[in-house]
Order: C-alpha cells, then structure tokens, then sequence
C-alpha cells in the first residue's frame, strides 16, 4: 500500500472516530439532560412548595391593587420567601404608580321594563357617580366602529352598552380576548366623544354566568370622564334580548375614583452565576392583582412558579453558570409601572439579560412557551432553543414564537430572549379579573407542573446559553 493511500485511510478512519465520539458525547449529553429535567419534575410534584406558598399569598395577603395595603403586605410577604429560599441577595425596587380606589360596591340596575339588579364591577381606572344615581336610557353596540357611526344624535344622553362577546370559535381564548378588550380599554372615551353618559361593558369570558369582570380602562385625554362598569354575560345577554322587544332603561351608583400617585416597589432575587455572571436569565410574575378576589391565577401563580424554579435548582445542588434573577413585578394591571421601571434601571446600568421568562396566563397544565426578541436574535435564538425541543415533548410541550409578557416586554431592546409560559388557556377568562380568582380555583399539580416546565427551560439556558 503507497504511503499517500495509506495517510487517505487514516485520515478517514481519525475523522469517523472523531464524529462516532461527538455523537456518542450528544447522546450522553442528552441522557444527562434527561435525567436531570426528570429529577426536576420528580422534586416538584413530590416535594414542591408553590401551591403552599399561593395558599399564603392568596389567603394571608389577598387583594393587593399596586398601591394599597395589600400590595405593601404582598412585598413583605415575597421577601421574606426569597431571604427563607437562600437568595444571594434580595431587594425592592421603587416605582410610582396610580392609585385607584373601588369605593363602596356598585349599585348597578335595570329599571325598566322591569326593576333588576345587575352583578356588576367598576373598571378600574374610571370615575364613578359620586354616590349620586344616574339613570339613563341604554343602547346596545357591537364595538368602537358603531359609537362612531350612530353619532352624538342617537349616544348623547343615553348609557352605551358593549356587548361584544369573546369569540368562542378561537381555541386560544388569549386571541378571542384580544378580539374584544377594546371595549372595555377605550370605550369610555368613545361614548363620551359623542356624549354618552356611562358605559356599560360586557365582561371578558366565554363563559355564560353571573360574575362580572373588572379590568383596566384608559381616557383619552380632552375628553370628558365618564362612569365605566362591566357586567356578567349573563345580564348582558339579559338586557339585549330586552332591547330586542322594547326600550331599557339602568340605573348607576359608585363611588369609583382615580388618586393620587403612590409609591410602590417590586422584589427582586438573584442567584449570582459562577461563570457567566453577567449575562442575566430572569424569571417572574406581577405581584399586584386586581381588588377583587385574591389574584390566584392573575398572577400569584406566575409569582410562585418564578419561587419554585429557584428553589427546585437549589433544593438539586445546581450551581447556575448564569445570574438567575427572579423579578416580582409591580403594578402590571393598571400601569406596568414596574416593568418599565425595571428596564429603565437595567438599561441605565448596562445590563444584559441574555433570557427573560415570565408566568402571567394562569396555573393551569402548561402546554409550551413562545418567543419573541428583537428582531436581530429571534430567528438564531429561536433555532437554538428548538434543538432542546425533543426533551420536553414528552412533558407536553411545544414551542412557538409569539408574545411573552407585558413586564418583560420593556427588555426587548437589550437583544436577549423574551419567553411566556403558555399554559392551556381554556379557563383562564373564567377567573381573571374577578373575585372568584382565589386559591380554590387553582388546580395543584397543574400549578406544579407549570413550574417544573419553567424549571427545566431556565436549566437549559443557564447550561448551554443561546449560541
């Protein structure tokens, strides 16, 4: 055999080995990876602490409207979790934000045909009567376009009623939400243009019962403030087929009102990492609910899975390459004072947050996460956690780019990774924003799940980044 041939095999047969050993090294790689996702769900479905620790928040705590007493209680009560965790370091972050008060409980009913009271709440951000009655005829509109196309001839005087429902036919009821909030955000304002007195707006559910949904409304500026309150489905179904057949009219009392600034504060957790410290991965949730109910599923469920996927780390013996930072948000439901915040304070001091995965749609089972980033990583980024995929499917996970979270939105301009926990959604809009949002309707081992699927995520960016 000549020496040139004999070099050819060599090479060749150096090269197979070489490739034999990479792929034997992946398939060792993958098992350990495995093994220790599995471990993860092992410890938090047997020995997990998120559902005690909702089972405080929501019960102990309760209501915490970013402002109120409740919301100062809420900080209290998560930095005392984080220091009992074993947080490197903990603290809060102050933010400014607008305090609104319910007042006493709304008196909201249809006087004619017929006298009715109405199960109904204030939205939030709005102005109430004062205490004063206001009665008025109402009209029936299927959104914004048709305030517009009556005019100041047939909306001046009279109550307009939203009555856009959710659209059962979408299968993820974020989209159908999405498809009519728009009432209930600006149709104060447009009512008003024309010179409406109050509004009335259909609670956001595809669900047909009697419990009304608060939510945040926003005035446009120059415009005159009106009273704005939701109804349960079940009352605006009610009144529209009424006015099917012959005039309506309803009758208001609230106390609502918009006060001054206040100062609040977020709490923040950091685990420092050993060989990456400043690249940041953070995980988190809204600390602040509504005032009604207790805030289970909007967002004490995603402030909890955020306390499990440290402490599950911890409680393994991990040791993060990266800085693990878990944010509780301030004041996402009626401002995001905390999140811009937060960006703005992390931009100043020229952080990088390589990942950011936040929880805000509910403890239900989870089915997956999407992803969105700045234009210029998504796509790579996207590609390289795809490749992690087939170590989750079996959990019943799936991937997706879309949107992740209102608090971590403000990040995007630091090019990392924004993820939002996607769990299934079908249920969701049959608690958020009311008072039965409390402990009972969460599920425990969904919530659990919900945390070891966030857990295993973190694990994997923390081990291997997004390059």
């Amino acid at each position: 055999m000549n020496k040139l041939l004999f070099h050819s095999i060599l090479c060749t047969a150096i090269c197979l080995a070489g490739t034999m050993l990479t792929a034997q090294d992946d398939t060792n790689q993958q098992d350990v990876d495995a093994k220790f996702i599995k471990g993860i769900h092992n410890q938090i479905l047997t020995d997990g602490e998120c559902y005690d620790w909702l089972t405080e928040l929501t019960i102990d705590v309760g209501a915490r409207l970013a402002g109120s007493p409740g919301s100062v209680k809420a900080v209290e009560f998560m930095e005392l979790k984080m220091n009992a965790i074993g947080f490197d370091k903990v603290w809060t972050q102050e933010c400014k934000v607008n305090y609104w008060d319910r007042g006493e409980k709304e008196e909201v009913y249809m006087t004619s045909p017929r006298p009715q009271r109405l199960n109904a709440l204030s939205l939030g951000n709005m102005i109430g009567t004062n205490g004063k009655v206001l009665e008025a005829e109402i009209i029936e509109v299927q959104g914004l376009d048709e305030v517009d196309a009556l005019g100041e001839d047939i909306v001046k005087g009279k109550i307009v009623f939203y009555n856009r429902p959710m659209d059962p036919t979408q299968i993820r009821t974020f989209s159908a939400y999405g498809g009519a909030v728009d009432q209930r955000v600006y149709g104060a304002s447009k009512a008003a243009k024309y010179g409406a007195v109050a509004v009335l707006v259909r609670s956001m559910t595809t669900r047909q019962d009697d419990v009304p949904h608060t939510g945040t409304s926003i005035y446009k500026e120059g415009i005159k403030q009106i009273p704005a309150i939701s109804i349960s489905t079940n009352d605006a179904n009610m009144l529209s087929n009424t006015l099917h057949k012959e005039k309506v009219s309803v009758s208001i009392k609230n106390n609502a009102r918009p006060l001054e600034e206040r100062t609040s504060h977020s709490v923040i957790g950091e685990i420092k990492g050993t060989e990456f410290p400043n690249e940041i991965i953070l995980v988190g949730g809204h600390l602040d609910s509504w005032d009604v109910g207790a805030g289970a599923h909007d967002d004490g469920a995603g402030c909890v899975h955020s306390l499990q996927v440290v402490r599950t780390l911890l409680e393994l013996g991990y040791k993060p390459k990266r800085t693990i930072r878990c944010v509780m948000f301030q004041n996402e439901e009626n401002g995001l004072a905390g999140g811009r915040e937060y960006a703005r304070v992390s931009n100043e001091k020229g952080e990088y947050h390589l990942a950011a995965l936040e929880s805000d749609s509910g403890g239900f089972v989870p089915r997956g996460f999407s992803f969105e980033g700045h234009a210029d990583v998504l796509k790579p980024f996207y590609r390289h956690v795809s490749q992690w995929l087939p170590l989750l499917e079996s959990y019943g996970l799936q991937f997706s780019t879309g949107g992740s979270g209102a608090d971590i939105g403000p990040l995007k301009s630091q090019k990392g990774l924004l993820i939002g926990l996607r769990p299934d959604s079908q249920r969701y809009f049959d608690y958020h924003h009311t008072d039965i949002d409390r402990i009972e309707a969460v599920n425990k081992r969904e919530l659990e799940l919900g945390a070891a699927a966030m857990t295993s995520l973190i694990y994997l960016i923390d081990k291997y980044g997004l390059q």
